[in-house]
């Protein structure tokens, strides 16, 4: 190894679908096709960032080939482990990186294994953490042996495997740098760990992570957590999507709706926000995503353990979100000092907090139902479905913010899917009396929902004073509110494929005055959706061409965002979108029932 002495290379941003991510349940690491790992939040997931390169803030860590060269990248099957790979003009180099799994909150281990394949060669390394979304430096780098240690207010960081590098000053900040070489066929070790202190850093004691011993417990944790889906349609996908599941499913069984905040929906266009939370809703998807593979019952089991302890805290005073230990989720702030993600704006936090949202407690009886179907819900469970179908008997007549978290109304989708959950709840076992009150409300608000929001065309429309077709309506026949042969079922497919979506992608409703794509991108939830619907029906061809259709919408390592940009062919919003990459997984096991 020699110091590096030129000018330094400082992390370009990237399209969206060139990021891969590591995640270890605590938090994650997204890493693009420089080597450049530009996104980490300490010790959590909503906790500020460490790498802030991704919105143009500071901190970043860099591992690349000198030179020219052209990437490319996998995950090893089922896992979160991620290999970056450079073809050079002289050879070929790669690194293997990884979070270290399984985890704890204070303490992560970011692994990266670099390797010259064929020939010798040079790679250029900087690292440069900092605290407080990359607007201040930790403190000063110190060198002990092999190791660098940097001891802050409430968090040290030490990196071994960099030992001849050297502190430079980028941008009145200090960062490691070095080169380092290769022969042909060997590799090098680097271990960044990262720990909180609790404002006492002479408690750490300086204990070097055996690599050898990290990647094989690592190895070992993730081939015991995602099943093999052998039998299942897609099932490559199937397994990363599981495994991406559980890197950001959390101790206390949540999973946050994206490892980023602020990645733009529109550029300039005002739709930037903070996703790094547990929503209620997208839980509940995740969990029927395990309950839809052979091997998966742990995501139920977890998703079942967190919507149980949210209801027994708050009762029918659900909050849409939540931080994964149950706090509530901070109010906006805007971070007006930070650059951003091109076309976007930095913020923090989210509006949802004093929203209400009936279809949560629908989704959750759903889950609760999928649960004691399996036999999969104990007596605190039971207790929680009670709470809340109680809160749909009192609260389905008020507005609320609905699945898309807009203006307080009657939507149609939050009302149907409550009726979904109270009826399924009743299949999987209640009391005769549980039974006769659930039914009465479910067809109570069946027919106030049939009186009021139904299109002189047959459909459902989005609410009573609401004429428009929105996909998320699809889910009143997936999720068992009306029977697929229901003609309101038929009318809504058809009108969601014909009016809702273009070049095989499918949008959540159209804006007045706006062709689709042009108020925002397609949604990737919506296009699963449509496919179960019209697998359930029997339509299998259309099914499997909206299926296909959205699984080809992922970036190079096979994540899904939110929106798709159906003309730029690009990915838009926070990633990676949790909710996206469960209805895959459901949606790729209905079709392996056909």
């Amino acid at each position: 190894m020699r110091s590096v002495a030129d000018v330094p290379v400082i992390p370009a941003t990237h399209v969206l679908r060139d990021y891969a991510l590591l995640a270890d349940g605590h938090r994650g690491v997204l890493v693009g096709p420089q080597g450049d790992c530009t996104w980490l939040c300490f010790p959590g997931w909503s906790d500020p960032a460490v790498f802030a390169a991704l919105v143009g803030s500071g901190g970043h860590y860099l591992i690349q080939p000198k030179g020219r060269w052209v990437w490319g990248g996998y995950y090893e099957d089922g896992t979160l482990i991620w290999t970056s790979r450079w073809v050079t003009e002289d050879g070929i180099f790669e690194s293997r990186e990884a979070l270290c799994y399984p985890a704890t909150r204070d303490r992560a281990v970011l692994l990266r294994r670099v390797r010259a394949l064929d020939t010798p060669g040079e790679l250029l390394v900087a690292l440069d953490p900092r605290s407080d979304y990359g607007r201040q430096s930790i403190g000063t780098w110190r060198r002990r042996g092999d190791c660098w240690e940097v001891r802050g207010d409430a968090m040290v960081a030490r990196w071994w495997g960099g030992g001849e590098a050297v502190t430079r000053q980028v941008d009145h900040h200090q960062r490691l740098e070095l080169e380092l070489e290769l022969k042909s066929g060997g590799e090098h070790d680097f271990v960044l760990e990262l720990m909180t202190t609790d404002g006492d850093t002479r408690s750490v004691e300086l204990e070097a992570p055996d690599p050898e011993i990290c990647w094989r417990l690592t190895e070992e944790a993730w081939r015991t957590e995602v099943p093999r889906c052998e039998a299942i349609v897609a099932a490559q996908d199937v397994r990363r999507s599981y495994a991406v599941l559980r890197g950001m499913t959390g101790p206390e069984g949540g999973t946050v709706a994206a490892a980023t905040t602020s990645l733009p929906e529109r550029a300039r266009g005002n739709r930037n926000y903070d996703y790094r939370y547990v929503w209620v809703r997208d839980t509940c998807y995740v969990g029927r995503a395990g309950a839809a593979i052979p091997g998966g019952e742990a995501m139920l089991d977890d998703a079942v353990r967190w919507v149980t302890s949210r209801l027994l805290a708050d009762g029918d005073r659900l909050a849409p979100a939540y931080l994964p230990d149950g706090s509530p989720v901070p109010r906006v702030e805007v971070l007006d000092d930070l650059p951003g993600y091109p076309g976007g704006t930095d913020v923090i936090g989210n509006h949802i907090g004093d929203q209400f949202q009936l279809d949560a407690f629908g989704e959750a009886l759903l889950l609760f139902a999928l649960a004691a179907s399996r036999g999969r819900l104990d007596a605190n469970g039971w207790q929680a479905a009670e709470i809340a179908a109680a809160a749909i008997e009192g609260r389905w007549t008020e507005p609320d913010s609905g699945i898309w978290e807009l203006e307080p109304k009657m939507w149609t989708h939050s009302r149907l899917i409550c009726v979904a959950g109270l009826r399924a709840l009743c299949e999987a076992g209640t009391t005769p009396e549980q039974t006769v009150r659930y039914l009465g409300l479910a067809d109570t608000i069946m027919a106030r929902v049939a009186n009021d929001s139904v299109h002189p065309s047959g459909r459902w429309q989005r609410a009573d004073d609401d004429p428009r077709v929105d996909a998320s309506l699809l889910l009143a026949q997936i999720r068992g509110a009306v029977p697929d042969s229901d003609p309101r079922s038929e009318a809504t497919r058809r009108a969601v494929a014909d009016e809702l979506s273009d070049d095989g992608y499918v949008y959540r409703y159209g804006h007045p005055g706006l062709p689709l794509g042009e108020a925002e991108g397609a949604f990737l939830i919506c296009n699963f959706w449509l496919a179960l619907a019209s697998i359930q029906t029997g339509e299998t061809t259309e099914g499997l061409r909206w299926f296909e259709r959205a699984r080809a919408a992922s970036g190079s390592p096979g994540l899904f965002a939110e929106e798709y940009d159906v003309v730029q062919h690009q990915l838009r919003g926070n990633l990676p979108q949790a909710f996206v990459h469960g209805l895959l997984i459901e949606c790729a096991a209905a079709q392996s029932r056909l």
